[in-house]
């Protein structure tokens, strides 16, 4: 099931394995650009029409109405409300301190000189639905925005073929207080939301995981609305030495591949010891787990037990992969820690399991995926703020720089650039 590789002797059909990018077949790019030209033109009605396709129902209104909310909210079993709620404050308590701020300073010539930092008006944040409801991914997404402090925030998440939302979503939304919420989902929902239509709001920026005619959508969009990242199937690497237990690298391991057949996961370790127990225990376990089918599918396609010969060179295999996810399971995680550059999240030791990122530590989980920690980030309050330059010049210290930035200007064969500063200077 685990495919094994030596790295030494099997760089490149390692790399084969484990090769992932962000790629959409030609029949998915079909059916986004028909959703989005027919969004564009038709509206509202092009919206219903869709969903009515694909989720099975006909609304008679997009929005799910407020006491519908409330009754979720009220409904829900008050532990599972109250660890929502702590889960969310641990979030908003991580996002804080991403918080940036504005600056000014002064330059010669009694010049000003600064950034202003401001929150974007109107984000969309998307749900996935439809066979799972993520609740997680409702705070994930919706803590930085409100830290941010994004006036209009609208949620919006595939339905039922009874036009209901999960009671789940509904309730974390109750405890992130967000009460624009819509039944929509798929490509159509993200066209609706970065075009506008009648009664649909034009959004600043939309981020969010979906499936992949979402992922295209967001892609194609991109211009319109500005997005957080175009996501792939999840993915986890573990670093491991001989002090790991064998118990919980397997499951975190079927923690990843349970999310989806395309998703990856990977040990890299030094120790043949341990790569034979892990190897065996996963044949063992796999059986006894309820998402057995994909994730014997998963780690069969995209999984691997790489053995290297040192930790310093399963440092540069996860850096060959740069994974979403990143697991340190070594005796001590920090000693390597300056020797990792790509990762989405790094999780320091066997006990600060993927699992508790996922849902309750604070940092975000909406992560780079397909080798994009090499230049993304994860989700944070900067996705939903804007940066403005400010220049203040006086006439004293136009009158010092004006001609060197006119002749600036000559240079670029640009006149009027040039014109402009010397109209200036011929006043002073």
């Amino acid at each position: 099931m685990l495919p094994l590789y030596r790295f030494s002797e099997e760089r490149s059909a390692l790399k084969k394995q484990l090769s992932r990018s962000v790629s959409f077949d030609a029949g998915v790019h079909a059916v986004v650009e028909e959703i989005l030209t027919a969004i564009r033109q038709q509206g509202d009605s092009a919206v219903l029409d869709y969903t009515e396709r694909f989720q099975g129902v006909r609304l008679s209104s997009m929005k799910v109405a407020p006491e519908a909310i409330e009754d979720a909210y009220n409904s829900a079993d008050p532990e599972f409300l109250a660890v929502l709620e702590e889960a969310y404050r641990n979030i908003v308590c991580f996002h804080q301190h991403e918080v940036e701020k504005s600056f000014f300073y002064e330059a010669e010539g009694g010049v000003l000189l600064g950034q202003r930092v401001s929150p974007m008006e109107k984000a969309l944040l998307y749900v996935p639905g439809g066979k799972a409801a993520y609740p997680s991914s409702l705070l994930m997404n919706a803590a930085p925005a409100q830290v941010a402090g994004v006036r209009e925030i609208y949620l919006t998440t595939p339905c039922d073929a009874s036009g209901e939302v999960s009671p789940h979503i509904l309730a974390a939304a109750r405890v992130a207080g967000i009460s624009s919420v819509y039944k929509l989902g798929g490509a159509q929902a993200i066209g609706a939301f970065a075009y506008g239509t009648e009664t649909l709001p034009k959004v600043d920026i939309i981020t969010g995981p979906g499936n992949k005619y979402v992922a295209l959508a967001k892609k194609q969009v991109f211009g319109h609305v500005s997005i957080d990242s175009i996501a792939g199937p999840s993915e986890v690497v573990v670093i491991a030495d001989e002090s790991a237990n064998p118990e919980f690298i397997v499951l975190d391991m079927f923690a990843q591949a349970e999310h989806d057949p395309d998703a990856s996961a990977v040990l890299i370790t030094p120790s043949e010891a341990l790569a034979s127990a892990v190897i065996a225990l996963a044949e063992e376990r796999l059986a006894s787990m309820l998402r057995h089918e994909i994730i014997g599918s998963a780690l069969k396609n995209n999984g691997a037990v790489v053995l290297v010969r040192s930790l310093d060179e399963a440092c540069e295999v996860s850096d060959m992969i740069a994974p979403e996810h990143l697991e340190l399971h070594v005796e001590h995680p920090w000693d390597i820690l300056p020797n990792i550059h790509h990762a989405g999240a790094i999780f320091m030791g066997g006990y600060s399991c993927e699992t508790v990122g996922d849902y309750f530590a604070g940092p975000n989980h909406t992560l780079p995926t397909n080798g994009t920690a090499r230049f993304f980030s994860p989700l944070s309050v900067r996705d939903f703020v804007r940066h403005t330059s400010i220049i203040s010049y006086t006439p004293k210290q136009l009158l010092r720089s004006g001609e060197k930035i006119a002749a600036f200007a000559d240079r670029e064969g640009l006149q009027a650039h040039a014109e402009a500063v010397r109209a200036r200077l011929r006043t002073l």
